[in-house]
């Protein structure tokens, strides 16, 4: 459909028999499409670096790499204005999950400080041959019209994120303290922060939503 409405097309895949088939059967002629043979997560950031941010990205994400191969993307900076997915459905579910739900972690917070992030649709392991032992979700990611995270604090808003989320089982004043904040700035830092943000040193990180990570970021960059 994309090469039918004259769309420049660059496809990664790692199966060789395959990207014979496509080259020499299924697109012998066709100059809109450029196959890039290989890993496409050895593969995909030299071309990003050569021809900048594609319009669109979209692919059916091999289980085993499908929140690595976004998160890549996310860090970066590779953000077209829409992102398609088909995906695990646990992988979805994190991407799309808010404040208080066991699914929020760094990987939701990655994605949503840039996108919109929308669970299409749901489709069952036996849709597929052979069958997997889990389910698929469809994922539809439109980009905001500005992120969630000033691009000053950026890098230290996802580092403390790593911080907070390390063990999902302690408090943020634990997790902060034996983190790189902890080492970087040392206790009183930590504390002051925490206390700046108006965030309780016992809870946890998954109870926390973007305004008061942001708080947090925020009086970490004025100590």
């Amino acid at each position: 459909m994309l090469l039918q409405n004259e769309a420049q097309v660059t496809a990664f895949e790692i199966d060789h028999g395959f990207c014979r088939i496509l080259r020499e059967e299924a697109f012998p002629d066709e100059n809109a499409l450029v196959l890039i043979e290989g890993d496409a997560l050895k593969t995909w950031h030299a071309i990003y670096e050569q021809e900048g941010v594609p319009d669109l990205i979209f692919g059916n994400l091999p289980y085993n790499i499908g929140s690595i191969c976004i998160a890549r993307f996310l860090e970066s900076q590779c953000l077209p204005q829409r992102m398609v997915f088909t995906l695990q459905k646990e992988v979805g579910e994190r991407l799309g999950a808010g404040p208080g739900s066991k699914a929020w972690s760094t990987l939701s917070i990655l994605a949503q400080i840039d996108y919109e992030v929308e669970q299409v649709s749901l489709i069952k392991g036996s849709a597929f041959f052979p069958p997997p032992n889990v389910d698929s979700v469809v994922i539809r990611m439109e980009k905001r019209p500005q992120p969630m995270v000033n691009v000053a604090i950026r890098d230290l808003f996802l580092q403390l994120m790593d911080d907070l989320f390390t063990q999902r089982r302690k408090t943020v004043r634990n997790n902060l303290l034996h983190g790189k904040a902890g080492s970087r700035h040392g206790k009183e830092v930590v504390l002051q922060a925490l206390a700046d943000a108006g965030i309780p040193e016992s809870e946890r990180a998954e109870k926390l939503g973007f305004d008061e990570l942001l708080r947090l970021a925020e009086a970490f960059a004025t100590l």
